[in-house]
């Protein structure tokens, strides 16, 4: 059972725990993306998250408790530089952690990567992609007649498909109802049409 267990101690003590997280938190504000097991990456986001909170607010007192933390005069100036720039406007949630396929060769341990959010390009540029993508009308179908149809697969705009309407649809009349004639038992149509 693990009732009240709230931090994962990462089979270390205390002090080599500490060290620990505080070296990956250099290493992830220094180089932006980590790759390192889940359990790590999930003690590394409880870790680092405050101390990225704290940067937004760039005074002595901020810059002396995460330093009492990070211990890296070289990630303290990334962070309160370019780092807390970026993530400035971001209420939280700083960091993503990407489970990978792959896992490693000596223990079959689960890898994945942790990264901060805003630095990733790749991802950035697709949100940016889609949100521009997503600005454009959305046309529901309308029934209509063949003309629009060909309209629609041909791939012309909403303003000539909308013109095209109008002209495609025309008023006819239905067809005026015909006497049906009844068959009487296993009689076929032929032999009926034979019989009158």
């Amino acid at each position: 059972m693990r009732h009240g267990k709230k931090i994962n101690h990462l089979g270390r003590t205390t002090a080599h725990r500490h060290a620990m997280l505080s070296n990956m938190a250099t290493s992830l504000i220094m180089h932006k993306r980590v790759t390192t097991t889940v359990a790590k990456a999930k003690a590394l986001r409880q870790y680092v998250e405050p101390l990225l909170t704290k940067a937004k607010d760039d005074t002595t007192h901020s810059r002396r408790t995460v330093f009492a933390s990070l211990q890296n005069k070289e990630s303290m100036k990334e962070l309160f530089g370019s780092v807390a720039e970026k993530i400035g406007q971001r209420p939280g949630g700083y960091t993503r952690i990407l489970k990978l396929s792959a896992t490693r060769l000596g223990d079959n341990a689960d890898m994945c990567i942790i990264e901060l959010v805003d630095f990733n390009e790749t991802l950035l540029e697709s949100k940016n992609a889609t949100e521009a993508k997503s600005t454009t009308t959305r046309r529901s179908r309308r029934r209509g007649g063949k003309g629009e149809a060909a309209g629609n697969e041909t791939g012309t705009s909403a303003a000539v498909v909308a013109d095209a309407a109008p002209a495609a649809t025309t008023t006819q009349s239905a067809p005026e109802d015909t006497d049906t004639e009844t068959l009487t038992n296993g009689e076929t149509r032929e032999e009926a049409e034979k019989g009158e």
